[in-house]
């Protein structure tokens, strides 16, 4: 499995919950605009400072966790 190094979890950045690159931008949110029916484009559009990466990194990871397979997370 390829490394997810822009998904990171830190106890005091959002609760824990995954993020991308140690923002205030979860996994989820990013995941739930995908899933409300918005493009990868507009998520860019609505937070300037992803990367098409990003997006894609958080998508990767969310399937992942559906799977409840261990995934190794960058450390920051």
């Amino acid at each position: 499995m390829e490394q997810l190094d822009r998904i990171t979890q830190q106890p005091g950045v959002m609760g824990g919950k995954a993020c991308i690159r140690g923002m205030r931008v979860t996994v989820g949110m990013v995941v739930s605009q995908i899933g409300a029916g918005y493009s990868i484009d507009k998520v860019l559009l609505d937070y300037p400072y992803l990367e098409r990466e990003d997006v894609l990194q958080a998508l990767r990871y969310a399937a992942w966790r559906t799977e409840e397979r261990e995934v190794m997370l960058a450390t920051v």
